[in-house]
């Protein structure tokens, strides 16, 4: 994947610190250590196959930590899924995968998106977590590369 994106971790860390610092309480994930780490689709496939037995590309998998020892958990995001899907949703490749980050985000706080309901909470969360996105950076968070 080393040749599709091109980002800053500061940059990341940033956009979870204001997340962390401008949502509600009730949106927040774990104080901890986060990991966020980038996938192509077939990296993502292999974490889908062998935690979901699921072997398709996705665009975001999230992994609960334990707080107790200081580990929020993980959020792995597909790069590629965000390069390809961006257009279908309005958005930029770099806001489409800011919003995976953001959906594994929410995930570790608690927020579900199995049943039509709780996916309807997501997506309002979800638009929270833009909001702070736009509010708070001037630049994208992600450059991408054409391959």
């Amino acid at each position: 994947m080393s040749g599709l994106l091109d980002f800053e971790p500061r940059r990341v860390r940033a956009f979870v610190r204001a997340l962390d610092a401008n949502l509600p309480a009730r949106l927040r994930a774990p104080s901890g250590d986060l990991s966020v780490a980038f996938f192509d689709d077939s990296g993502i496939a292999g974490i889908h196959a062998d935690f979901m037995n699921n072997p398709d590309p996705t665009d975001v998998i999230t992994f609960e930590g334990d707080p107790e020892d200081g580990f929020a958990g993980e959020i792995c995001a597909c790069a590629e899924t965000a390069l390809k899907r961006a257009g279908d949703f309005g958005n930029t490749p770099s806001r489409e995968l800011c919003l995976y980050v953001a959906h594994g985000y929410l995930h570790l706080a608690g927020v579900d998106d199995i049943s039509p309901e709780d996916a309807a909470k997501m997506r309002a969360a979800e638009a929270e977590a833009m909001a702070v996105l736009d509010a708070k950076f001037r630049k994208p968070v992600f450059n991408f590369k054409r391959r």
